[in-house]
């Protein structure tokens, strides 16, 4: 790799580290004051709970004013905390709604997002970076369709025939929420 290449590499490396660290502060802040009382949702109150997020940054967007006093960043925000939240429950895979404690939450969170950050080096790797050319209304687009996806998947009870699972559509929301976050940072 030379060195023309490497750079912009490097720097999503930073900038992906950068907005993941200020979704798990506020991922750990709320583990905090609430503990995980997010354990009791079942995924299709997850799934929704993300689509009220990107619905709003939509609406935002269309609208080209907010009622409310947060920003498309917040909801981007929620969206990866909310689809981190989705994918510890599918891992976790019982639904007594048990808390675990904000440090197990912590460590499951970094481990998500790990897992997300391969599968963007993955595809940026073949995909040569083509995210910083698509407008962040893209990216909301595109987390809608996923909801839209998951939520056929749950309807099916869990089962595809070709397609990906409901884990592997969360991963790519935390991307392009991610990506989102990225670019309004540069804006």
């Amino acid at each position: 790799m030379n060195a023309t290449t490497e750079q912009p590499v490097n720097q999503t490396a930073a900038q992906y580290e950068a907005a993941a660290a200020a979704c798990r502060h506020i991922f750990t802040a709320k583990a905090k004051d609430y503990g995980t009382s997010w354990r009791i949702l079942r995924m299709p109150s997850i799934t929704d709970q993300i689509f009220i997020k990107a619905q709003r940054i939509r609406t935002i967007d269309l609208k080209g004013t907010s009622m409310v006093n947060e920003g498309a960043e917040a909801e981007f925000i929620g969206v990866v905390n909310y689809a981190v939240i989705g994918l510890i429950q599918l891992q976790l895979q019982d639904d007594s709604g048990r808390e675990i404690s904000a440090e197990e939450a912590g460590r499951l969170f970094d481990q998500k997002i790990r897992e997300a950050r391969q599968l963007m080096e993955r595809k940026n790797h073949d995909y040569g970076e083509a995210w910083r050319d698509m407008q962040v209304s893209s990216f909301t687009d595109l987390i809608l369709m996923r909801i839209l996806r998951i939520k056929q998947i749950e309807e099916n009870q869990g089962q595809t025939l070709m397609s990906e699972g409901i884990d592997a559509n969360l991963f790519d929301i935390i991307n392009y929420a991610i990506f989102a976050l990225i670019k309004i940072s540069e804006a």
